[in-house]
């Protein structure tokens, strides 16, 4: 019995050594890296992936870049020459294969690259994949210098071949990520560096080039589909090709294939499939395939990848109104409710899965069903949109331009043309990806923004001609060979200056912020779907703190205002708090009061869009998150901590949602659902005072109609009989519940009361009982202890009883709070 066991062992490492053999190696490239300036002698050592930037930061050369004003002290690096360096080994037998690639994720941005001493790539974008093949130049001890040019020097170059000048500035030339040149949420720092992954990959006989699993029909009985597969062999071979779902055999192809490279399109079925669905209406499921390319028994490559199944359709036709802009979903219309999603840090490099996995945990918890990946930012790492196929998620993707008019010589074209491809064929595979939008604000900015003015018509007509090159000709057509996924020209299709922005399409609405106008503008200007609106907070207590490198919350140090880019942001922030709030004196009382406002405003935005529905069928606000430690637009800040209007918009996005609007003398009561099955229940409706008297109820059996916003109860204002600044209107049906109050939150004449809390310890944080025997209006809770509590900023009723979860690694909690009434004199 021994004996045979030691022969099938034998046997089964034989059978491996022979399959390694056929097998593709892929060996990263990570370790051993220096750097130093293209000038000096010194080397460093370096992380790869990484940047120049945190390279610097990691040896100590350079201060932390996002505390005090220290942006303002590191301009120099971007307008130095860098060098990277590192020595790898590959093994006698790999060296003995017949195929040797070199391959780089990403290099930023202007790159020679030397294997040996000898020249093998030269690099001008950051966004596109480069490969060498090295098989002349590899030996068993390998030497690899990178040197990476500043960018300025060809962006130079290129402006002085125009004979005019293009909007915005020097980054238009430079294929990276725009907004590392300054924007009015986010500092200038212009990186360079290997920025994704390094791979040495090798092989014999053939591998696998690509491969795309393309939906051919869906139904509930069967889908269709086709694996595109791409091959690229050394010499005319015998190959087999096997498709497999859940791990079973569908479909075996066998033939006999020349040299060179081959392109399968092989169909197959799977019966009784389930649909993949965004997390608030079904399940996301995922199917794992697989595909492998064999000769005879031996496995040669392998790609797997999870692929969900699901129709997508944007709707953009013509009606009585307009045209409409909406996207179905198994044939279904459905209500995207999210926000724009920016790069997670300047440095790339320094974003972790786990960073991934929180923020988009956050997204769904916050009820979103839709992230836009904005144009002025990055095509994200892959891990982005697994997790977004994974939860649910839908993302509108836009292509990396924005906010500038680009150039049209044939160079500037290829290399775009290149950009598209390698990302589209990157990105195709997931499910989650609704929508390639061309561009951010460009076609807006051409058309509203002055950059005609002083222009000859030929010198317009020229750079029009060049936008629509790009936009209308080069990515349309990219997306539609490559994908299946639709395409957007540009957003917004019309500026907030042409009336048409309410009626077609979609609308980026600036007119709150940018132009004063007040809160209540978002109500009355529903677009058919909004991609864009926003307003500014300050960010946590712990985000200021580290700004100003100490244990202050000081909103007023030279340091702190560098970490504000919009050029009256200040002014604004308060211009509009002085309209509906209080002004607090002091800087604690004022960063939670600039939440507060935040989260009231947009909060008006979204559940206006939401009620508008079917005419808007979108609400996407600017921003999700930052790329730094900022004031800004975003709902959760640099740290992951969220701002009140990240717990706004989780209430405002619920499936089911109670919303209210006063309309001259009633208030309107919406019950809106997103769900696809109509609800029924009894809609309940009270009118309490700040101490809890009942002052009028009435109670309606209402049945709600599915993906739908109705009214169904509408209320004289006379019911508020001179209450109206110390009651409330609560409304219920079911499991969801809102307040409404009739005037301004400066207004209320909210009572005094004290807030009572207990603690208990649970696993993982704290569970808080809150109560009060006033009403509470906004409570925050906040601890110096790092976590995060399940609700906040929320209204408490006289007599409720609100359990809010802290979770938290801490042993011990303290738990403050502050509370809007003791604003109120």
């Amino acid at each position: 019995m021994k004996y045979r066991l030691l022969v099938l062992l034998l046997l089964l490492i034989l059978s491996c050594e022979r399959q390694s053999k056929h097998l593709i190696s892929k060996q990263l490239i990570h370790e051993g890296w220096q750097f130093k300036k293209t000038t000096d002698s010194i080397w460093y050592p370096a992380t790869v992936p990484g940047s120049v930037h945190t390279d610097l930061y990691g040896n100590k050369l350079i201060p932390h870049p996002f505390v005090k004003d220290n942006e303002l002290q590191l301009q120099w690096i971007s307008e130095t020459g860098w060098e990277y360096q590192t020595r790898f080994f590959v093994d006698e037998k790999t060296l003995q294969k017949s195929n040797h690639m070199l391959s780089f994720d990403g290099l930023d941005t202007c790159a020679s690259v030397y294997i040996n001493d000898s020249l093998v790539l030269s690099t001008n974008n950051a966004f596109r994949f480069w490969k060498a093949d090295v098989k002349p130049f590899l030996k068993l001890e390998n030497h690899i210098r990178i040197v990476f040019e500043p960018t300025s020097i060809s962006e130079e170059a290129e402006k002085d071949k125009l004979d005019y000048e293009l909007p915005e500035g020097l980054r238009i030339f430079s294929r990276k990520a725009q907004f590392q040149y300054g924007w009015d949420w986010g500092p200038t720092f212009i990186t360079s560096g290997i920025w994704r992954k390094v791979f040495l990959e090798s092989w014999n006989i053939a591998r696998i080039e690509d491969t795309y699993f393309k939906q051919i029909k869906l139904s509930d009985n069967i889908a269709e589909l086709e694996a595109e597969i791409a091959i690229t062999l050394n010499e005319e071979k015998e190959l087999t090709l096997d498709i497999l779902v859940e791990g079973e055999l569908k479909v075996t192809i066998k033939q006999v294939f020349r040299a060179g490279e081959h392109v399968m399109n092989i169909p197959f079925t799977i019966e009784n499939p389930q649909r993949w669905w965004p997390h608030n209406l079904g399940e996301p499921h995922l199917y794992d395939m697989e595909v492998r390319l064999r000769r005879n028994n031996k496995i040669l490559d392998v790609k797997k990848l999870k692929k969900g199944l699901r129709t997508i359709e944007h709707i953009a036709e013509k009606d009585e109104v307009g045209e409409s802009f909406y996207f179905k979903v198994n044939g279904v219309p459905v209500f995207m409710k999210g926000a724009n999603y920016i790069p997670q840090n300047s440095f790339q490099s320094e974003v972790t899965e786990q960073h991934y996995e929180q923020l988009l945990n956050d997204v769904v918890t916050a009820n979103m069903n839709m992230l836009r990946v904005w144009g002025g930012g990055i095509y994200e790492n892959e891990v982005f949109y697994e997790k977004c196929d994974e939860k649910g998620l839908l993302v509108w993707q836009d292509f990396m331009f924005a906010c500038a008019m680009y150039p049209g010589d044939d160079t500037f074209l290829e290399n775009v043309q290149q950009e598209a491809i390698d990302n589209l064929k990157r990105l195709r595979n997931f499910t989650s990806i609704a929508l390639w939008c061309g561009n951010n604000e460009v076609s807006e900015g051409w058309h509203r923004w002055g950059w005609q003015e002083g222009r000859s018509e030929a010198e317009k007509e020229e750079i029009w001609n060049n936008y629509l090159k790009i936009f209308d000709t080069i990515l349309p057509n990219t997306v539609n060979k490559l994908s299946e996924v639709p395409y957007w020209e540009t957003s917004p299709k019309f500026g907030r200056g042409d009336i048409r922005y309410i009626t077609e399409g979609n609308a980026h609405d600036w007119w709150v912020w940018h132009d004063g106008y007040p809160f209540e503008s978002l109500e009355k200007n529903v677009p058919r779907f909004m991609s864009e609106f926003g307003f500014q907070a300050f960010p946590s207590y712990e985000t200021i703190k580290f700004i100003n490198d100490n244990d202050s919350i000081d909103i007023n140090s030279p340091a702190f205002k560098t970490h504000q880019k919009h050029q009256i942001g200040f002014e604004r922030i308060k211009e509009y708090m002085e309209h509906d709030f209080p002004v607090p004196d002091n800087d604690e009382d004022y960063v939670y009061m600039s939440q507060l406002l935040q989260a009231y405003g947009i909060g008006k935005g979204i559940e206006a869009h939401r009620r508008s529905r079917p005419y808007n069928m979108g609400s996407l606000y600017w921003q999700l998150n930052d790329c730094w430690p900022a004031v800004s637009w975003s709902s959760i800040d640099f740290f992951g901590d969220w701002k009140a209007l990240h717990y706004q918009a989780k209430r405002s996005f619920e499936n089911v949602l109670i919303s209210f609007e006063q309309n001259n003398n009633n208030v309107d009561v919406y019950v809106v659902n997103d769900e696809l099955s109509p609800q029924d229940g009894l809609l309940e409706l009270q009118l309490i005072d700040f101490k809890g008297h009942i002052i009028w109820q009435e109670r309606v059996e209402i049945k709600v109609e599915a993906s739908g916003s109705n009214i169904y109860a509408t209320l004289p204002i006379e019911i508020f009989n001179k209450k109206k600044y110390q009651a409330v209107l609560k409304a219920s049906f079911n499991e969801s519940s809102s307040l409404f109050y009739l005037v301004k939150p400066k207004d209320l004449d909210l009572p005094q009361g004290t807030v009572n809390l207990s603690l208990k310890k649970v696993s993982e944080g704290f569970l808080i009982k809150v109560t009060s025997e006033v009403l509470q209006k906004n409570v925050f809770l906040f601890s110096p202890q790092k976590g995060h509590f399940s609700d906040n900023y929320f209204d408490l009723l006289s007599g409720e009883v609100k359990t809010v979860y802290f979770k938290t690694s801490a042993e011990e909690a303290a738990i403050q709070f502050k509370t809007f009434n003791t604003f109120i004199r």
